[in-house]
């Protein structure tokens, strides 16, 4: 199990990712709509780990804007290893900046992160679905391309681990 610290998108970018979500779902590719009583929200996480404290993460943070309102701009499709399906939003100068400093108040503090949310090895994404069946991933990337570009605003932001329960609301 995986905890993160997410950040969440405007109402029209969240209902258009949700759109796509289940049209992925009616394609036969399992979305994060349908993993875990349909607890995800669409987001991009600036830092994941095998458990995250929300407390010592406010803590951590304090003072700090995580959900600054950042212009996200969702332009390509993504794959990672493991037929892990995501949008990219473009990986501006400011979300970068942004990302980083969230991750060296993380680490500063004593708070491990995964390796690959490092600087410089994070890659900015809004998972879709967590394992396309490989006889569907050309079907599930044209689903993405028909709704690209999908420009946002975050709005909101949480320490989460779904399997868990867990939703900390941060500032």
């Amino acid at each position: 199990m995986v905890a993160a610290l997410e950040l969440y998108l405007d109402t029209d970018a969240t209902r258009r990712i949700r759109a796509l979500w289940a049209a992925l779902d009616a394609e036969g590719v399992q979305s994060l709509r349908s993993l875990l009583e349909q607890r995800h929200r669409p987001h991009v996480s600036l830092a994941v780990a095998p458990r995250l404290d929300p407390e010592r993460v406010a803590e951590a943070l304090a003072g700090a804007t995580v959900a600054a309102p950042l212009r996200l701009s969702f332009q390509y499709v993504g794959q990672f290893v493991g037929r892990v399906l995501w949008l990219g939003p473009a990986p501006t100068a400011e979300l970068l900046a942004h990302q980083r400093s969230v991750y060296e108040r993380l680490v500063g503090a004593g708070i491990p992160v995964a390796e690959q949310y490092r600087p410089g090895h994070w890659v900015p994404h809004c998972t879709l679905s967590m394992r396309v069946p490989n006889p569907l991933m050309s079907i599930a990337v044209r689903r993405c391309l028909e709704v690209l570009p999908i420009d946002a605003t975050v709005t909101g932001a949480a320490v989460a681990d779904h399997a868990r329960g867990i939703a900390w609301a941060l500032p």
